[in-house]
């Protein structure tokens, strides 16, 4: 029990979370804006969170800029909407004159509409690189030498004969030059074939390892990842701190940005094929549990959060679902192969099948978050 009591407790997840929830949200609802003011839409409003009114001002355009009483999302209403999500006109835009139909969502061409749903997932990618940028920058990147300290008995790396001491230099023509890259490769690649070039007392040696399959227990559940079994160096010398200039930490940043996305991207592929857990599946509830623990770490730890968790949204909203972005890209792709779009009754199924598929995930993903919530208490207990 924290010191501050359940009601201090409760603070420490909650506020860090509704922060970078809150950064997140901004800019993904920035780069719909932006791009929209840019396409010559009108703007009526610009929220952040959902519900009643808490306070709001009126910009020069007429955009209303609105905090509601609800912290868990936000949105961008165009001109013409009918809700907030952009889904259909508003019964007013077929009696609209054609100069005030025009700086309408639904008057531009189908382009323009596509731009504005794409900028939001954009503006999330463009988030993470510059934050993971400032977190380059500033602090540079702590660095393990890839140098094996140990072998565990039994394990691939004995098997393939690995000894203690061994630097690794390449996988699979990869130069490796730290232990965490090393790590990344050998965790995506169970079951795979992996060639290693190491270095042995000054003698380049080639070997050959497989790392096995293991199914682990993470704050977000449980994870399935391949093992090589070996234990990273301990020594003092083994460890450096990298510091990069501006270019360079940019590069790194889009590094660090791809890497997520295509680890993400197959864990997603994973659960349709059975090789990994629904269980890593997570909610608001395991997010601000994560949130509050690297808070704790410092702000540098929860900036790096907020990175992921914006590449997080920002693809999740690029799936193909009716109600979020890519549901709507799908049916603009749909609309310019046609040159007509789907009838509003073919989009108001689409738009109510995406909503039961939101609504379940969210459910599954709470459910997951309590779940493992209350294993922790009775492991505790």
């Amino acid at each position: 029990m924290s010191a501050f009591g359940p009601l201090g407790t409760l603070l420490i997840y909650v506020v860090p979370f509704l922060f970078i929830l809150t950064v997140v949200v901004f800019f993904h609802e920035l780069g719909h804006f932006l791009v929209g003011r840019w396409c010559g839409v009108k703007v009526d409003a610009f929220s952040l969170g959902f519900g009643p009114e808490i306070c709001a001002f009126r910009d020069r355009k007429g955009t209303r800029w609105r905090i509601a009483a609800l912290p868990l999302g936000g949105y961008v209403k165009f001109h013409g909407d009918a809700n907030a999500v952009s889904g259909t006109p508003s019964e007013d835009v077929p009696r609209m004159s054609a100069a005030e139909r025009s700086v309408t969502f639904f008057g531009q061409p189908v382009w323009k509409r596509a731009a504005v749903v794409a900028a939001g997932p954009i503006a999330n990618f463009i988030l993470a690189v510059a934050i993971f940028t400032v977190l380059f920058f500033s602090f540079g990147r702590p660095v393990l030498l890839p140098r094996v300290d140990a072998v565990t008995p039994g394990g691939a790396a004995e098997l393939a004969g690995f000894k203690a001491g061994d630097i690794v230099l390449a996988i699979d023509g990869r130069p490796i030059d730290n232990f965490a890259e090393m790590q990344r490769i050998v965790s995506a690649s169970a079951d795979t074939p992996l060639t290693f070039v190491v270095d042995r007392e000054g003698v380049a040696k080639t070997l050959e390892a497989t790392p096995r399959l293991k199914e682990l227990s993470t704050p977000l559940g449980k994870t399935r990842v391949g093992l090589l079994g070996v234990e990273a160096g301990s020594h003092h010398d083994d460890w450096r701190t990298e510091h990069y200039g501006l270019l360079g930490s940019i590069r790194l940043a889009g590094h660090e940005t791809w890497y997520v996305i295509e680890r993400t991207m197959s864990y997603v592929g994973g659960l349709f094929v059975g090789r990994e857990s629904p269980d890593q599946l997570s909610g608001v509830i395991g997010t601000a549990q994560v949130a509050g623990e690297m808070a704790k770490l410092g702000f540098g730890a929860l900036l790096n959060l907020a990175a992921i968790l914006s590449i997080s949204i920002g693809l999740l909203n690029l799936f193909p679902i009716p109600l979020l972005d890519g549901g709507h890209l799908m049916f603009y792709a749909i609309e310019a192969l046609r040159g007509r779009a789907l009838n509003e009754r073919a989009q108001e199924y689409g738009f109510r099948l995406g909503l039961a598929i939101v609504c379940g995930l969210m459910v599954f993903a709470t459910y997951n978050d309590i779940a493992r919530i209350t294993r922790q208490l009775m492991h505790w207990g």
